[in-house]
């Protein structure tokens, strides 16, 4: 089970870790043990009837990098979907639970990084300091090949601007920290600010006291907007077989909800990963440094 805290008002703080078998230099991956262990904990965090749970990171490099493309690249089709499935499952509980979630997030949140963190109702983030490199913000999927697996191609659109959520998603394009598209994150703390102290404070100013059957999607927007938004990408955007499939799940979240959308991410995202792109990029990728 991960490391949770109590407040003495009922807010739960958990914090990611890193696989203590797989320490890589503690950067947090959303590996299979990680999965597992954030459903675990969820499960007994909600036992307690919390009134509010924050999400953070034990790490002090990333809030979370992503997915684990050495794991994903060892695993053959159906045991990726099921990865997939239990990633998707581990988070859900993060709008199922009956009360508020934030994600606090120090340092870049990657792929299936910044997805766990859309599937709380809000974000709080830090923005680098003078002296810092501004870390990355973003779905880098589709530069390598690939594309969203956990629902990236519907929270983000609901989150930022619709036609610059779909474009970035298509190409892989990923913001700085201290350059962010506006939504990114509900609240933006400067460095060396309290920032759990914002995130005890976003969650009193926000409760939720029911659980919700979705994180914030493209449901949550108007159907023009963001078929708009679709057209519009679709004309800046060089096809690939990456863009196309994240336009495809687009469409499918609007024509069909939410659950459609995940399956269509991952049947493509497990298609995908075979192709010459992806294989190559993945391959460069992995490539020990040196």
């Amino acid at each position: 089970m991960l490391p949770f805290e109590r407040t003495a008002d009922g807010i739960a703080i958990i914090s990611l870790t890193p696989n203590p078998t797989k320490l890589r230099g503690g950067v947090v991956v959303l590996d299979s043990w990680l999965i597992e262990e954030i459903a675990t904990t969820l499960d007994a965090v909600a036992a307690l009837s919390p009134s509010g749970i924050v999400l953070r990171s034990a790490s002090e490099r990333v809030f979370v990098a992503g997915a684990d493309l050495a794991e994903i690249d060892a695993l053959d089709d159906l045991a990726l979907d099921a990865y997939l499935r239990r990633g998707s499952d581990a988070f859900a509980r993060l709008f199922q639970v009956p009360c508020a979630t934030v994600a606090l997030v120090h340092r870049a949140a990657l792929g299936g990084g910044l997805e766990i963190a859309m599937h709380c109702d809000g974000i709080i983030g830090t923005l680098a300091g003078a002296e810092e490199k501004p870390w990355r913000i973003g779905l880098p999927e589709c530069g390598l090949g690939i594309c969203p697996g956990w629902g990236g191609t519907q929270m983000l659109p609901a989150r930022i601007d619709p036609t610059t959520a779909i474009t970035q998603t298509a190409t892989g394009q990923t913001n700085s920290v201290n350059a962010l598209p506006a939504g990114m994150f509900d609240v933006a703390v400067n460095a060396g600010d309290d920032a759990l102290r914002v995130a005890l404070d976003w969650l009193a100013a926000n409760p939720r006291t029911k659980p919700r059957s979705q994180p914030k999607s493209i449901n949550a927007v108007l159907t023009p907007t963001i078929q708009s938004a679709l057209e519009t990408a679709r004309g800046v955007v060089t096809a690939t077989e990456a863009s196309n499939a994240v336009m495809e799940c687009v469409e499918i979240g609007l024509k069909s909800g939410w659950q459609a959308a995940l399956a269509a991410e991952r049947k493509h995202l497990v298609a995908l990963r075979h192709t010459s792109a992806a294989r190559e990029k993945r391959a460069q990728f992995l490539k020990p440094a040196g």
